[in-house]
């Protein structure tokens, strides 16, 4: 983040941040929030529309059901409270890319409220963010500008994202740093994912964040005035923003002038804020119920029947890993960063011997691999199946460590799997015990000096002949059965 004026610690230590975030999120639903026009991103511009969601006279909205559900489904996933009477709301402004001059959303009655989060409170606990409301809403249109919005020479608007079902999820003013922030949406957005109301494409504009920000004297009684910073498209650049922004608001209190109330606009390139209009309030809106939907209704039997619909949430997911294939926190951390990973794992470690050696796979030689490659898990040369069939030969003593990585290796240069070079390669570890014996005994009797400085107490000569057998058995001798075999064989030469 760039310097704004070389702030001292001490000075930036007096100031208390508090942010708060609304955070926009399209809904996966196969039509638009109150027409049968098609929700899908792209398309020709103006070509996804209808007289509803054009705001053409007589035309009149009808709820999508599936919408509803998917609200109460993040609702009940973010721990809020699904109020059973709820009531949509016209929000009045006027603006190029919504052609009703108005939004239709939710105010006083959402369909949710009262929900938290739980992020680090970086001391190894955990602190709890609020989330004040879970409200429904239709997206408005897109302006595509030339240039920047204040500099543009021509703005372009399509309205094919008009009436795209939104869920806006309000969060309290808990968020006291922008790593809080960063990791308050990162848990929001895998959870989700989980629900699977939302893709959460940023890039597409299927999750949106706006950050409320201000600045207080450490111990004051009242909070500073918040300026918000809109529609920064990834989490990193709303992490940058919000430090920025902190800094900017503690400059303009230190230097004895008045932080504005206003929305502002975050240039990543730049690595600063720029102001883009007043911060309007809600009564500037002129909020009033919706005259041509009814009041929305969830009843205890719609709600349990969507219920039904809920899957295993991360946080659960993660305790039930480790406790049911051993593996560590972390490591289930990673397992379940997204529900097809976790579901494909469980589908492994159920098919493998050893649950924990699919995981130590997985962690540990695969995902590295895919990594440099640039690759995901779908598109990976290694199946879960190779990685099964892996996991069974090391469990079995068949393959050493070092000859699986060098399989892995292959499957990777080749593009196959991990049977096809296994079945062409076919290296075996050898584990019998007579036959590692006997190579022992000839790189024994081969190296009388150092038999001798072992009688003469240099234990760890013992190294050197693991390593003279194991090159004589070409990397196939089982290393643990080596091991215990030399030291028995030099302490009773």
């Amino acid at each position: 983040m760039p310097a704004i004026a070389g702030l001292s610690p001490e000075i930036l230590s007096k100031y208390q941040p508090v942010i708060g975030l609304e955070v926009h999120v399209q809904l996966l639903t196969r039509t638009k929030a109150f027409c049968g026009c098609v929700n899908l991103y792209g398309g020709e511009p103006n070509t996804h529309t209808c007289p509803t969601c054009l705001g053409l006279p007589g035309a009149l909205p009808v709820l999508n059901r599936q919408a509803v559900e998917f609200a109460v489904l993040a609702s009940t996933a973010l721990n809020c409270t699904v109020n059973e009477n709820s009531v949509f709301a016209r929000k009045n402004y006027f603006y190029p890319d919504s052609p009703k001059g108005y939004q239709i959303s939710q105010f006083d009655k959402p369909i949710a409220e009262n929900g938290w989060l739980d992020v680090s409170d970086g001391k190894g606990g955990l602190k709890r963010i609020g989330i004040t409301r879970l409200h429904m809403e239709e997206d408005a249109g897109k302006s595509i500008h030339d240039g920047f919005a204040d500099s543009a020479t021509n703005t372009y608007i399509d309205l094919n994202r008009c009436g795209t079902p939104l869920v806006e999820i309000v969060s309290e003013p808990d968020i006291r740093s922008a790593d809080e922030a960063f990791e308050y949406l990162t848990k929001l957005k895998e959870i989700l994912l989980y629900t699977g109301v939302s893709d959460c494409n940023m890039e597409e504009g299927s999750l949106r964040c706006d950050a409320n920000v201000s600045v207080m004297l450490k111990g004051a009684a009242e909070y500073g005035t918040k300026a918000e910073v809109k529609n920064v498209n990834s989490f990193r650049y709303i992490r940058d923003a919000i430090n920025y922004e902190i800094e900017r608001q503690i400059e303009v209190v230190e230097s004895g002038a008045n932080v504005k109330q206003e929305s502002r606009l975050y240039n990543s390139g730049e690595g600063r804020t720029y102001s883009m209009r007043s911060k309007e309030e809600a009564h500037d809106y002129r909020y009033f119920p919706e005259p041509d939907l009814p009041h929305l209704v969830v009843d205890d039997a719609w709600k349990a029947e969507i219920l039904k619909a809920l899957p295993e949430m991360p946080e659960a997911k993660r305790a039930r890993l480790v406790a049911t294939y051993e593996i560590s926190v972390q490591d289930a951390a990673t397992l379940a960063s997204s529900q097809t990973f976790a579901n494909q794992f469980e589908e492994a470690a159920k098919a493998a011997k050893s649950p924990k050696r699919v995981a130590n796979l997985i962690l540990g030689e695969l995902l590295g691999r895919l990594n440099a490659a640039g690759l995901e898990l779908e598109t990976s040369p290694v199946t879960l199946k190779g990685i099964v069939q892996a996991a069974d030969l090391l469990e079995e003593g068949k393959l050493s460590s070092k000859q699986l990585k060098q399989l892995f290796d292959i499957s990777f240069e080749k593009s196959e799997d991990f049977g096809v070079v296994y079945d062409r390669e076919k290296p075996e570890q050898i584990s019998d015990t007579g036959a590692i014996e006997t190579m022992i005994d000839e790189v024994i009797a081969a190296n009388p000096k150092q038999l001798e400085q072992y009688k003469g107490g240099k234990k760890t000569v013992s190294a050197f002949f693991v390593g003279q057998v194991m090159r004589l058995s070409k990397g196939q001798a089982n290393p643990a059965m080596l091991n215990d075999l030399v030291v028995k064989k030099l302490d009773a030469a």
